[in-house]
Parts: structure tokens; C-alpha cells; sequence
């Protein structure tokens, strides 16, 4: 049995998009390979006086139209393919939105549910130490994803800015507001994962009113999502976390359940409410939902589920949540996907915004923030649905058409140095 790689599910994409755009290989052969890849190994004093190595990586897909852009991740499965992964769907995803930025990757093979606060500040130190010859405002610049926030964020910021010796707060996006972060940034990718909900429903003729949705993940992404979804009247019927999954047929106490999870530690597996129902995480992917929203990790929705999802529409949150073959099966159901280089794309737009505000020494105001991300967003998805309808293809296959597009035509007008 031959092992998943998220990578070659990029390779796919891009593949099936040159197609239908008629390119040659040679327009794109560029945006197949990332520029860089590092792969460090590093030590860390622990609590007890011992020393541990951990492995991490940085890997810069592309800067034809900007800086690299792209989260920092501590995961214990994290590997340099799935970082070469998430590099690139950062550089189609900033393009398909249309912001003046490439796309890169980090992560640290790590589990930060085991390391004291102490050790996390060390690892994420000593870390920046090592990428810090391709880190900066100018080059390539860090946010949070999956396991890593603002905190973290301050600890990157610090050590660049020491060893610059004036403090640098455009190197890192998703910071602490009194470090130069942006209001509006924290909720941006979930709003934005909303704003996609809304639109694509609209595009139906159906509001999110009364509508049911699934919820996979309520971290960051998916907590937020779910909460201003609801917030426009739709009924969340499932949720989930690394504990497992909860359904309600008459709608979650979303609030509720976030106010239980906000305490650290706390887990869906120890709330209970009156009607609750547990559930696994293939019952609830499968469950009869007119929204699905998988805002958890890579490699969800395979073969197997997607022959039993039951939802008429899914919007990615999390990164590469389906599989290409998964992908092939839902077409063929007619059930629609919102791809995650769209869908959840809120984070890098309000980043971007955070960026602006830091390199021009200025602070907007959240209205402000929220209203941007909304025109962008908007602007995204009228593209990319347009695209889909005019060539008869998926959502997934529009948004990278139009994303590949931008990126051959700066390379072709940036040609090839020297």
C-alpha cells in the first residue's frame, strides 16, 4: 500500500488546471518545485536539564508575485512533504485572492501538549535562530497555524528583532495587538470560511438561515466558523475536536461549547448537554448536513467517506482536507467543494492587512479590517465561480486556473535570472 502524500495531490491540481487553461509545461514547470527547502535539526535544555533535538523546516515555494507567506505548525506527524504541501497551497491560495504574496511553510516536528511553557519558548527561540537567514518583512514572513498562536509569534518576533537590534513586527503576522498585530486577524480565516458559506449559498438562491452544518474541528478555524455561522441563523447539528465528536439534530450550543473548550485542557469528550450524541469522526463527516465544513487537518475526506458524505455542499477549512481521488468521487455525486485555497484564505488576507499596517507604521480600525476582507474575499469567489461555470469545471480546478494564471504570467514577465 503506497503511503499518502500531499504533494502529489498539489502536483495533480496544478497538472489538471495547466490542462484546462492550455498551458505548456514549460509555462509552469517553476511552480512544480519549491524554490527552497530547510530542514534543520536543533537542541532544546529541557525542565529536567536534559537536552532534546527536534527537526524543523522551512520551505519557500515561491516569491514570483512577493514575499513568501505561510504559518509555523508544531505537530508530532508534521514531515518535510506535507510542509512542501502546505508551502505551495499558500502561494495559490494567495494568488487566487489576488494579494502580493508567494507562499511558504514551517513546522516543527514536535507535540507541544507535552513540552512545559518554558520548553515551548526555548524550542520556538531556538527555532527562529535557525530560519532566521530566510525569515523577514521583506522576504518571508511566519504566522500561527495549527498549534502555534500569538504568543509563539511574539517569541519569533523577539530573537529576529535582536539580532537586527531595533524592533522588526512586520516579520510575523497573527501577533498580540500590543506587538503590532491587527484586530480582526484572529477571527479573519474563520470569518472568512463564513463569508464563503454565505456567498456559495447565495449563489443557489438559499441564505444561511435554518440551514444545518457540520463543523469538523474547532480550533481557531473551525470554533470561529462555526460561531458566526450560527450567528447568521444557521443551525450547527455536529461539531468535533481531537476527543471526539458531538451531533444535535436541533443545533449546538455553540457559545457554550467554546466557553467549555476555552479552558485549557478541556475537551468536546467533557462537555454534556441535555440531547447530546456522540459520535465517530466517519459518523460525522457522514452525516445527512446541507453544509459540511472540515476545519480539522489534511487527508479527512478519502475515497472511503466521500462515497458516504451526505451534505449538498462542503467548504474547506482546514488545509487539504480531501484527497484528489476523494475529489474525483464528490464531482461525480454532484456534491460541490469550496476549495481551501478559497475557502479559508480570511487568515492570509487579514495578514496581509497586518503586514501593510506594520511596514507603513499604522493601525486600522476592525470595521475597517473586516470590510477589506469582505470586498477581497467577495471579489475571490465571484472569480472563481464565474471560471467554474464558463469551463464547466469544479470549484477546486477554477480557483487553481485562475491562481496559476497570475503566477506564469509573473514569472513570464520576471523571466529567468541571471
Amino acid at each position: 500500500m503506497s503511503t499518502y502524500n500531499p504533494y502529489d495531490d498539489v502536483l495533480a491540481t496544478i497538472t489538471r488546471a495547466a490542462d484546462i487553461l492550455g498551458l505548456s509545461e514549460n509555462d509552469y514547470a517553476g511552480i512544480k518545485y519549491p524554490e527552497r527547502e530547510l530542514k534543520v535539526s536543533f537542541p532544546v535544555r529541557m525542565d529536567d536539564g536534559s537536552v532534546h533535538i527536534f527537526e524543523g523546516y522551512r520551505v519557500q515555494h515561491s516569491s514570483s508575485r512577493g514575499p513568501c507567506k505561510g504559518g509555523i505548525r508544531y505537530h508530532q506527524d508534521v514531515d518535510l512533504d506535507e510542509v512542501k504541501a502546505l508551502a505551495a497551497w499558500m502561494t495559490f491560495k494567495c494568488a487566487v485572492v489576488g494579494i502580493p504574496y508567494g507562499g511558504a511553510k514551517g513546522a516543527v516536528k514536535v507535540d507541544p501538549s507535552k513540552l512545559s511553557h518554558g520548553e515551548l519558548e526555548r524550542l520556538t527561540r531556538r527555532y527562529t535562530a535557525m530560519i532566521l537567514p530566510l525569515i523577514g518583512p521583506e522576504r518571508d514572513i511566519p504566522a500561527p497555524d495549527v498549534n502555534t498562536n500569538g504568543e509563539v509569534m511574539g517569541w519569533l518576533m523577539d530573537p529576529y528583532s535582536m539580532m537586527k537590534g531595533y524592533a522588526v513586527p512586520g516579520v510575523v503576522t497573527g501577533k498580540p495587538l500590543d506587538i503590532g498585530g491587527s484586530v480582526g486577524r484572529l477571527e479573519a480565516t474563520g470569518r472568512g470560511v463564513m463569508i464563503n458559506v454565505r456567498e456559495f449559498l447565495k449563489k443557489r438562491n438559499e441564505t444561511l438561515a435554518g440551514k444545518t452544518v457540520v463543523v469538523q474541528g474547532l480550533g481557531n478555524v473551525g470554533g470561529i466558523a462555526a460561531k458566526l455561522i450560527a450567528g447568521e441563523g444557521a443551525k450547527i447539528i455536529a461539531v468535533s475536536d481531537v476527543s471526539g465528536s458531538i451531533a444535535k439534530p436541533e443545533g449546538l450550543d455553540i457559545e457554550g461549547i467554546l466557553k467549555h473548550l476555552s479552558t485549557r485542557g478541556s475537551l468536546l469528550k467533557t462537555y454534556n448537554a441535555e440531547g447530546l450524541k456522540r459520535l465517530s469522526n466517519e459518523e460525522m463527516l457522514c452525516m445527512e448536513a446541507d453544509v459540511l465544513v472540515p476545519a480539522a487537518m489534511q487527508n479527512q475526506i478519502t475515497p472511503g467517506i466521500a462515497e458516504r458524505i451526505n451534505a449538498k455542499l462542503i467548504v474547506e477549512g482546514a488545509n487539504g482536507p480531501t484527497t484528489v481521488e476523494a475529489d474525483k468521487i464528490l464531482e461525480s455525486r454532484g456534491i460541490q467543494v469550496v476549495p481551501d485555497v478559497l475557502a479559508n484564505a480570511g487568515g492570509v488576507i487579514v495578514s496581509y492587512f497586518e503586514w501593510v499596517q506594520n511596514i507603513q507604521s499604522l493601525t486600522w480600525d476592525e470595521e475597517n479590517v473586516n470590510s477589506h476582507l469582505n470586498r477581497i474575499m467577495i471579489n475571490a469567489i465571484e472569480a472563481v465561480y464565474k471560471m467554474a461555470e464558463e469551463k464547466k469545471i469544479p470549484f477546486r480546478t477554477a480557483a487553481y486556473a485562475i491562481a496559476l494564471q497570475r503566477l506564469v504570467q509573473a514569472k513570464h514577465i520576471r523571466g529567468i535570472f541571471p
